[in-house]
């Protein structure tokens, strides 16, 4: 079946309008005879005379009646869809936005986000996700709007991305532990029971891997999924957990936090989205309150 001209629709919204070939014409810059080819035209694809002659003038048909609002509302409605997108109006706009990070993240940088988001645009929701797996799915099918992360490998030409902050590896321990006191040394730390953080499972690390060219390795006993789980561990035992540590500041408050006594490489955690939304100005709207937030967070 042969597409249809939807160029007609327009055509067709001014003859309804005019009723009259030659002002219709007129209106959309046409010579009598072309404006009399595209009423042919029309009468053809809808199988009927739609404009007929009575006197010295013309009348819609019952049929052209029928479609004459339903014409003039797909005219507006096309007009709608290729006008450029008017300026954002923050105090009226009403969205939900699904936020995918990573353990901790939330407890860190979520109250700021919140109470930035909520005195721009009070109507706006933000609906945060814990990410379990790193996979670009959700954000591709749009049940994920923004994520964080660490990008461990190059990104898909459809995922776009932006630097939040880089954060480092920091000790963690309960108040009372014996490494909370005294000078930090690499045999100290290994000499110690650990919990390690992977979504994976993996029993090693990048800690594992800065240990190694020492000849050094930790005892890791138990593996988990997230900070939070790895931090409440430790603040309940003797284990000593090893975490990022912009990302986990509030979840260590009444811990022992020391630096590592030996070099760890520093982690960039970014911002996610999927192309489709990168010129979406309310998108772009969260993406910099994302970005400022962090950033400010930063500089305090």
């Amino acid at each position: 079946m042969a597409r249809p001209d939807l160029n007609l629709l327009v055509t067709l919204d001014v003859l309804l309008d005019e009723g009259s070939v030659t002002r219709a014409g007129e209106r959309l810059a046409l010579s009598p005879s072309a404006m009399s080819r595209a009423l042919a035209r029309l009468r053809r694809a809808t199988g009927d005379p739609l404009l007929v002659r009575a006197g010295r003038g013309l009348v819609p048909t019952p049929r052209a009646l029928e479609l004459r609002d339903r014409v003039r509302g797909l005219v507006q409605e096309a007009v709608e869809v290729l006008r450029p997108v008017e300026k954002l109006d923050l105090a009226t706009l009403e969205r939900t936005f699904a936020l995918r990070t990573s353990d901790g993240f939330v407890e860190r940088f979520g109250p700021a986000l919140m109470a930035k988001v909520g005195r721009q645009a009070p109507g706006v929701r933000l609906r945060f996700l814990q990410k379990t797996k790193k996979d670009a799915g959700p954000l591709r099918d749009g049940g994920v709007d923004l994520e964080t992360g660490v990008i461990e490998h190059a990104l898909a030409p459809d995922v776009l991305s932006k630097p939040l902050f880089t954060d480092r590896f920091v000790g963690v321990v309960r108040s009372e532990h014996p490494l909370s006191t005294g000078k930090m040394t690499t045999a100290r730390f290994t000499s110690s029971r650990h919990v390690h953080v992977s979504r994976r499972g993996l029993t090693e690390g990048l800690v594992d891997e800065a240990l190694r060219p020492a000849g050094g390795g930790r005892e890791i006993v138990t593996v988990v999924d997230g900070f939070s789980a790895a931090l409440a561990l430790a603040k309940a035992s003797d284990l000593v957990a090893t975490v990022p540590e912009r990302h986990t500041e509030n979840l260590r408050q009444g811990m022992c936090t020391f630096e590592l006594p030996f070099r760890t490489p520093e982690v960039t955690v970014s911002l996610l989205w999927h192309v489709r939304l990168d010129a979406d100005p309310a998108h772009r709207w969260l993406r910099d309150c994302v970005l400022d937030v962090c950033r400010f967070d930063g500089q305090g």
